[in-house]
C-alpha cells in the first residue's frame, strides 16, 4: 500500500536553461514553540529537481515552517547576485500534502504553493 502521508515536496526549475535544478540544498525547519528553528531535514533536489518529501519521513504537524533554498550553490556564476532565498510557510491543515515549487532566473525568482 502507497504511503498516504501528507507531506510537503517542492519542485526547482531553472527559467534560463529551462530545465529542472538538480542538486540545490534545501533545509527544511520547523519553527518551535519559543521561536527557535529546528531542522527538520537538509537534502538535495534529484536530477528532475525535486525533493518529494521535505519531511524526509517526518510527520506534517501544524506550525510554522522555513525553507532556505541554497540556490548559490547551485548557480556557479562566481557574480550571481542571489545566494539564498528562505521563505516562511503556516501549516494548518494537516490532513493534505503542500508542494512549494521555486522558479529560478538570473535576475529573480518565484515561489508559489502549488498542488
Amino acid at each position: 500500500m502507497a504511503d498516504d502521508r501528507p507531506t510537503m515536496s517542492t519542485h526547482v526549475l531553472d527559467l534560463a536553461s529551462g530545465m529542472p535544478a538538480p542538486g540545490v540544498g534545501i533545509a527544511l525547519f520547523r519553527m518551535a514553540d519559543g521561536g527557535a528553528p529546528e531542522l527538520v531535514s537538509d537534502l538535495q533536489t534529484d536530477d528532475d529537481g525535486r525533493i518529494g518529501d521535505l519531511l524526509d519521513g517526518s510527520n506534517l504537524t501544524e506550525g510554522d515552517y522555513q525553507l532556505a533554498f541554497d540556490i548559490g550553490a547551485y548557480d556557479q556564476d562566481p557574480e550571481a547576485f542571489f545566494q539564498s532565498v528562505a521563505l516562511a510557510i503556516r501549516i494548518t491543515d494537516v490532513s493534505r500534502s503542500y508542494h512549494v515549487p521555486l522558479l529560478l532566473s538570473p535576475f529573480g525568482m518565484s515561489l508559489y504553493r502549488g498542488s
